[in-house]
């Protein structure tokens, strides 16, 4: 199992999005940052932020697309085609329909699940291969709701219980990022029994 080389935290840019439930890629970033030093730097040629961040002897670069959430994948494919890094080796941090508030679940592969950052991400890698943190934001009940509903703050409750799910990722980002999912899965289906 190759080990992570590339974090990618998806969200809408610009302090109007900054609370959505839609950006809560870019709250696991910010989580991150506040357990390794990450000194962000906006690079135009891959439209986003970029930080390196040593995490256990291993350089790893983590990146806040500049670009709005159905664009992700500009973002990730340049700076993934410039560094020569493979799908396998990317771990995307995205917000999840399918998951109650406050539910972490880590993912190898799959399809986009409807989400368009995952959708955009995956036509331009034309690859499904790597790998995602999903933080559960609920779902509003009703298809035509969702928009709405993401692109909206959570209450403070849901609000919460997504923040702390993403420290309990945080937490575990070390065996993460060295390939070691099975036990992080278990890890994180154990903190819902």
């Amino acid at each position: 199992m190759s080990h992570i080389a590339l974090i990618a935290g998806l969200g809408n840019p610009g302090p109007g999005y900054k609370g959505t439930r839609h950006n809560a890629g870019f709250w696991f970033i910010d989580e991150l940052s506040q357990h390794y030093p990450l000194d962000f730097k906006l690079e135009s040629r891959f439209q986003g932020e970029v930080a390196n961040a040593q995490i256990k002897g291993l350089s790893i670069r983590v990146l806040r697309p500049g670009t709005f959430m159905n664009e992700s994948g500009q973002s990730v494919a340049s700076l993934m085609r410039y560094f020569a890094i493979e799908p396998g080796s990317v771990l995307v941090v995205h917000d999840d329909l399918d998951l109650e508030p406050g539910v972490v679940r880590l993912k190898e592969g799959g399809g986009h699940g409807g989400h368009n950052g995952l959708r955009d991400l995956i036509r331009h890698l034309d690859s499904n291969d790597f790998v995602r943190l999903r933080l559960g934001i609920g779902h509003p009940g009703h298809p035509d709701d969702v928009t709405d509903y993401v692109l909206h703050a959570p209450p403070a409750g849901q609000r919460s219980a997504i923040l702390d799910a993403v420290s309990r990722a945080v937490a575990l980002i070390e065996p993460m990022i060295n390939g070691d999912h099975a036990a992080v899965m278990n890890e994180l289906h154990r903190a819902d029994d």
